[in-house]
């Protein structure tokens, strides 16, 4: 079966597309002054960040806060219910969408957690039936302190979900939003200098950052962020093992450049490949071999699509 996939990927290559890049920026309710100057400039640095330095254009930034402005609707359930089905009648399968929520959440359970917005929330169920027909790649992102009950109802194949909390428990204010955010304004999250910061840098750089600021402040840490991309609902932290990560590594919010796109396919394929190896390896020794067999065939493909880009390059 992965001789077939490999053979047909080589031999009938789909066209060349250019993906695009969408984004949906949200800042809720904000309960008070002093959330809501934080809440905008955060918001605000992160549009500053996606127009300016990565060049997306009004139609492709959707931006929801608590009080409606240029270019800027009201975070109601309402209007976030029209920015997602206007999005999904306009992503194809290679597009990518970025959704953040910024503000405070609340959670007695999975079903139960709420982002806060302005007026009626919406909870972790409704956000996931409202991604489940946008086509392209997501990266979904909650800052918030109830969190954590989003990576499990979100969490899908070809989606990226970032929390800021790994428990139901952590529900209080967090600062995981303020360091991510930033991650994406200039350079310093670029653990590989290939000029771009990916979505897993930025989870390093903004996790590494929250338990410095827990240091710093002599308090225990009440936030522990947690980023899932292998669809099962689990999530991993940045500076712990685990399955998580590997999408996020070849996922920015950023487009490729010409100077990128060479540095980042031999990056994304000697990774392949060092994945391919090891379930190789653990397949020769495993009492059940078939159960590599479907993660074998996804790299294998991969592996192929990536090489005919490198071609076609050369």
């Amino acid at each position: 079966m992965a001789v077939a996939v490999l053979l047909t990927a080589i031999l009938y290559p789909a066209p060349a597309q250019s993906a695009d890049r969408y984004a949906v920026v949200i800042t809720g309710a904000s309960a008070g002054p002093s959330y809501a100057e934080k809440y905008d400039k955060w918001r605000n640095s992160l549009v500053s960040t996606l127009k300016q330095r990565f060049g997306y254009l009004d139609d492709h930034l959707f931006v929801l806060a608590e009080v409606e402005g240029p270019n800027v609707a009201r975070s109601t359930r309402e209007n976030v219910r029209l920015v997602l089905d206007r999005l999904r009648t306009k992503l194809g399968r290679d597009d990518l969408l970025f959704v953040i929520l910024i503000g405070h959440g609340t959670t007695t359970g999975d079903d139960q957690a709420k982002f806060n917005l302005v007026g009626p929330d919406l909870n972790a169920g409704e956000w996931a039936g409202l991604m489940a027909p946008i086509a392209g790649r997501v990266v979904f992102v909650d800052t918030t302190g109830g969190s954590f009950p989003f990576l499990r109802r979100l969490a899908a194949p070809r989606r990226i979900v970032l929390t800021a909390t790994d428990s139901a428990a952590q529900q209080f204010e967090t600062v995981f939003a303020e360091f991510f955010v930033n991650a994406f304004d200039g350079l310093a999250a670029d653990l590989d200098k290939n000029g771009r910061v990916s979505i897993w840098e930025a989870f390093s750089y903004a996790s590494a950052a929250v338990r410095q600021w827990y240091d710093q402040h002599g308090r225990l840490p009440t936030e522990r962020p947690l980023l899932d991309d292998d669809g099962d609902g689990v999530g991993r932290e940045a500076q712990n093992p685990g399955p998580d990560g590997a999408l996020a590594s070849a996922v920015y919010l950023a487009p490729e450049t010409p100077a990128t796109a060479d540095s980042d396919l031999s990056r994304r394929l000697a990774e392949l490949e060092r994945r391919l190896d090891d379930l190789r390896l653990r397949k020769a020794s495993s009492a059940d071999p078939s159960q590599f067999d479907a993660e074998i065939e996804k790299i294998l493909l991969e592996i192929a699509q990536l090489s005919r880009r490198q071609l076609r390059k050369d």
